[in-house]
């Protein structure tokens, strides 16, 4: 053997090996092809935003919930096999677990077991950057592992199951890191309050200033739009949660000031724990005049993720604001023709593309919400002048409240001369 061949066999591969998963979810006697697809979408990309790559999809068609293992006994042992034979690192699921059901699928499957909620907690910790998002984020971890705690999840690290590494760590060391847990979520909470009350004295200051905040589901642009309008440089990616920090900055538009917030976005089935850990983070909704609802048009459900939007809203006491709709990334899709245009498109075109009428939504929206919505592409800066003009409008509107004497056509030059 040569001297760089017994170099080469003694390196060692030090790029951090990348966690497989196969997700799961059941399928209700109402859902839609399309809708269980889209669900499986979305949980894939939640895999994919923490790290994890998705190896298969199961499936199962069960109006409730298994008490035991929420899947059937069949279905169990079609994906411990299918465990066994890739090694799996992981099982997630669509749907929140309790306490036992957790419990049982590690000890059936030998793997770790994901639920929903915990992937998207984990994706916060993970994204969180400054201490009240990672104070808020672990308290809410924390309080969500603890009733889930086994043998599996001692030291609370993300790690490959399998019978190796399931033994020594005996019900004695699991009492201990709960424990642990409970002394930690009890620091934590005061941790928390005085960080909030540094956010509260911080809002305080902000009062006679128009508020406005970007709301929507995640991945829908916000943190895009937002760098528009702020000439900054908020970290805005192509995955869902980029987001989990508020940020706020100071705008003035046509003479009129305005704080703008960038909040976390929402998505299906948030996490009641995670929904009361940002409080303090979520009061930039609750507090603000205006919110503005950034859709991302191009995805096929966008009306569902509206309605989770609103549904959000309502349940954090915001439901009652002003809303400026924003529907985003019209440059991925197809608007729909005209007569004249129709007449130069084939029958088969017309009836395999999804063509949306943005009149007939627009008409919609105006009526439900007494606000015209808004169609732009912030990634492209398509229409970007009218979310200027339909935004400075809205704001004008709230400053007024404000300032009823304030005469926003008229400004006055430092030599005394009033300008129209």
């Amino acid at each position: 053997m040569s001297k760089l061949s017994r170099k080469i066999k003694n390196l060692y591969d030090t790029a951090p090996k990348v966690e497989t998963a196969v997700l799961v979810t059941l399928i209700r006697q109402q859902q839609s092809d399309q809708e269980i697809e889209e669900h499986l979408e979305e949980l894939a990309f939640l895999a994919e935003t923490l790290g994890v790559k998705t190896l298969y999809r199961f499936t199962q068609r069960m109006e409730k919930p298994d008490i035991r293992t929420f899947v059937g006994k069949g279905k169990l042992e079609e994906i411990q096999a299918y465990v066994e034979h890739f090694g799996v690192d992981m099982v997630i699921f669509d749907d929140d677990l309790s306490p036992s059901q957790m419990r049982n699928l590690e000890n059936e499957l030998k793997v770790k077991i994901y639920d929903r909620s915990l992937l998207i907690l984990d994706i916060f910790l993970k994204r969180a950057q400054t201490a009240q998002a990672k104070t808020q984020v672990e308290l809410a971890r924390f309080q969500y592992l603890l009733p889930r705690l086994t043998r599996m999840w001692t030291h609370l690290e993300r790690q490959r199951g399998g019978t190796g590494t399931r033994g020594g760590a005996g019900e004695k060391e699991i009492e201990t890191d709960k424990r642990d847990i409970r002394n930690k979520i009890t620091l934590l909470k005061e941790k928390l309050r005085e960080i909030e009350k540094q956010g509260v004295t911080q809002r305080k200051g902000r009062k006679g200033v128009v508020r406005v905040a970007l709301v929507g589901y995640t991945n829908v642009g916000k943190s895009t739009l937002m760098n528009l309008i702020t000439k900054t440089d908020i970290l805005a990616e192509n995955k869902l949660f980029a987001t989990v920090d508020s940020t706020v900055r100071k705008v003035v538009l046509d003479n009129v000031p305005f704080l703008l917030s960038d909040t976390v976005g929402f998505i299906r089935k948030l996490p009641t724990h995670l929904i009361e850990s940002f409080k303090s983070t979520l009061d930039e909704i609750r507090e603000a005049d205006l919110l503005v609802h950034v859709v991302d048009i191009s995805h096929h459900a966008f009306e569902d993720h509206i309605a989770v939007v609103s549904q959000t809203l309502r349940e954090i006491k915001a439901g009652d604001k002003p809303v400026l709709l924003v529907f985003n990334k019209i440059d991925q899709v197809q608007q729909m023709p005209t007569e004249e245009e129709s007449m130069h498109i084939s029958e088969h075109e017309l009836q395999e593309t999804r063509y949306l009428d943005f009149k007939a939504l627009s008409d919609a929206y105006e009526k439900k919400n007494g606000i015209k919505p808004v169609f732009m592409a912030a990634g492209t800066g398509e229409n970007v002048d009218g979310f200027r003009d339909a935004l400075i409008a809205e704001v004008k509107k709230q400053h007024r409240k404000i300032y009823p004497h304030y005469l926003e056509d008229e400004v006055v030059d430092w030599k005394g001369k009033s300008e129209e």
